[in-house]
């Protein structure tokens, strides 16, 4: 058998330490990550006249009329969002506290929704500001147009839709983010226990973690995808409702236009799982308090 995954919890952590490494880590990873979901954004918004034949067709129109920079517009408003990461890890933990009596599935459903919850909070004004960033001059070349800034997209969102347009499609984020990050969570639980029977005798734990991770992300993207296509039409073409965007959809692309940017967004979560996974577990290690650290109740490795 692998040696045991010891779970840090959070009376265990020194949370001076855990509110400095946890934005660090998650700027990093976003900046790694952006592309992949700005060509997500991309496929999910166009139309039955596709502008991208796919995810690869789509990076490489996007680099040969925008350059490198056209895969990361509105990255630096999205940085905002890292704000709600702080909220959700913390969401997640005391959650995961409180539930202890459950097995680890659940706990990480429960806590996992919770926290997806609570983060949507600050998330959804930063995301509508970021994906219309995201598609703007999209299929012409950078010289051809004039880019509007994130203050511009604020004032013509305040002017035309008030405060409420900030929160488009809050509710469709909830019931998109609420049950992505839950699955996620009880998935990851679950493979914990699955993958540590199959791995040779010895294996260290964050090895088990690391292969969790993105198995996890591949289960929860797949099965979220169609609330996904769903949330970002609306946040970023506008709409009635969430029925009347589905309707639209659905007459004319049919059903597999609910898979849309599928293999985009399995290309953010998986590797987005295994360097939170891995980066999570890291940093929970590295802010342990220092009693621990000292009495040897946890290994530092």
């Amino acid at each position: 058998m692998p040696e045991p995954v010891k779970i840090i919890e959070w009376q265990h952590l020194d949370k001076r330490k855990f509110y400095i490494f946890g934005p660090t880590l998650f700027c990093g990873i976003r900046a790694l990550l952006y592309p992949p979901n700005l060509i997500k954004t991309r496929l999910q918004v166009q139309k039955k006249r596709a502008m991208y034949k796919g995810t690869i067709d789509a990076f490489r129109n996007i680099v040969k009329l925008e350059g490198i920079r056209g895969l990361y517009k509105g990255f630096l408003v999205s940085n905002f969002s890292v704000l709600s990461g702080q909220l959700y890890i913390t969401t997640y933990e005391l959650v995961r506290q409180k539930t202890s009596r459950y097995n680890l599935a659940l706990r990480g459903f429960f806590a996992g929704s919770c926290a997806s919850i609570i983060g949507q909070t600050v998330t959804v004004p930063v995301d509508i500001i970021s994906q219309k960033l995201m598609v703007q001059g999209q299929g012409q070349c950078a010289k051809n147009y004039k880019v509007k800034g994130a203050g511009m997209i604020i004032r013509e969102i305040w002017q035309h839709q008030g405060p409420k347009g900030f929160y488009k499609g809050y509710a469709i984020s909830l019931m998109t983010y609420g049950p992505t990050s839950g699955v996620w969570w009880a998935a990851y639980g679950s493979y914990l226990g699955i993958v540590g029977n199959l791995v040779p005798d010895g294996t260290a734990p964050i090895v088990v973690q690391g292969i969790c991770g993105p198995i996890a992300g591949l289960t929860a993207g797949t099965a979220t995808n169609p609330l996904d296509v769903l949330r970002t039409r609306l946040q970023v073409e506008g709409g009635n409702s969430v029925v009347a965007v589905f309707k639209e959809l659905i007459r004319e692309e049919g059903i597999m236009g609910l898979s849309k940017g599928l293999s985009a967004r399995i290309a953010t979560m998986m590797p987005s799982s295994l360097l939170i996974t891995l980066g999570y577990e890291t940093i929970k290690k590295l802010s342990l308090r220092k009693d621990l650290v000292e009495s040897g109740e946890f290994k530092i490795r």
